[in-house]
């Protein structure tokens, strides 16, 4: 009987342990600033938006010592935000992985467009160039260059912003409930590659609760009235800043691009019509 008893109370405490280790999904987005419960989501698409801080409406974002990758990756060497891998919010970027991304790569440092036309190697350059030998006419010992030149916040001028378009059939209102801001190299500022590379994923609500808020250098910067600048939380809560759509959540996971192949055009005007439904769709909302 005691034994009985004894196995009772162990599988019903068991239980119990296994019951309070469970998570409990409250159907609340935990990445979302003002987030909506998933029971009121009458409508959700997921976007990924590029803004290029180059462009009139977006230079704000970008105004000199207040540039938005500046005020994000100087938060994170203070510590009051850790980026992530990626934008899917799962894992951290270790402080050497990101120091390593912000190094601008030195396969194509040194040499001249003269240089590399007579056969020069990147190495050679790396070594003092045409000038391996001393004065005795003995090879100079290889030395091997370490990185040391980082890509300044004036370089990362391309973001890609990850938001969730959310109609909320409680307060009968459309939502723009953004996830992610990666700071991206544009291919330009990275010929070694020749291609985007993001450096650093930050969730939107750990800069807007930990880097934006009473933060004197997290400013919108307002180039007509300098005595009107606005925080930066603020001025992505109005939407005050332009993008074109590069990927719309989709089966395959592809981007608008890869789709396309090498038809950029076809791509970008993928983009604007994509941009132009969601308006006609928000607009026409309560004819259904």
């Amino acid at each position: 009987m005691k034994k009985s008893l004894m196995l009772s109370l162990f599988v019903l405490v068991s239980l119990a342990s296994f019951a309070q280790k469970k998570p409990v999904d409250s159907g609340y987005n935990p990445h979302s600033v003002n987030p909506i419960h998933k029971h009121d989501q009458l409508f959700k698409r997921t976007l990924w938006v590029r803004m290029d801080c180059r462009e009139k409406i977006n230079k704000p974002f970008h105004a000199k010592n207040h540039e938005l990758a500046r005020v994000m990756l100087d938060a994170s060497r203070a510590g009051l935000v850790r980026p992530f891998m990626n934008d899917s919010l799962l894992s951290r970027l270790d402080e050497q992985t990101l120091m390593e991304r912000l190094t601008i790569p030195e396969a194509e440092a040194g040499l001249s467009a003269e240089e590399k036309a007579l056969g020069f190697k990147p190495e050679d350059a790396l070594m003092g160039g045409t000038d391996m030998w001393d004065e005795d006419g003995k090879e100079k010992k290889k030395e091997t260059a370490t990185a040391s030149n980082l890509y300044l916040p004036k370089d990362m001028y391309i973001f890609e912003i990850k938001m969730d378009l959310i109609f909320d059939k409680k307060r009968s209102r459309m939502y723009r409930d953004i996830q992610s801001i990666t700071i991206i190299i544009p291919a330009e500022r990275n010929p070694a590659k020749g291609i985007d590379v993001p450096i650093a994923t930050f969730s939107y609500k750990e800069l807007v609760e930990g880097v934006f808020a009473d933060n004197p250098e997290a400013i919108w910067y307002n180039y007509e009235n300098p005595g009107q600048h606005m925080n930066l939380a603020h001025a992505f809560e109005l939407h005050l800043f332009n993008g074109k759509i590069v990927k719309m959540e989709n089966g395959d996971d592809v981007y608008l691009d890869t789709m396309f192949g090498t038809d950029q055009r076809k791509a970008l005007i993928a983009a604007e019509q994509i941009k132009a439904d969601l308006v006609e769709f928000e607009a026409l909302l309560w004819e259904y």
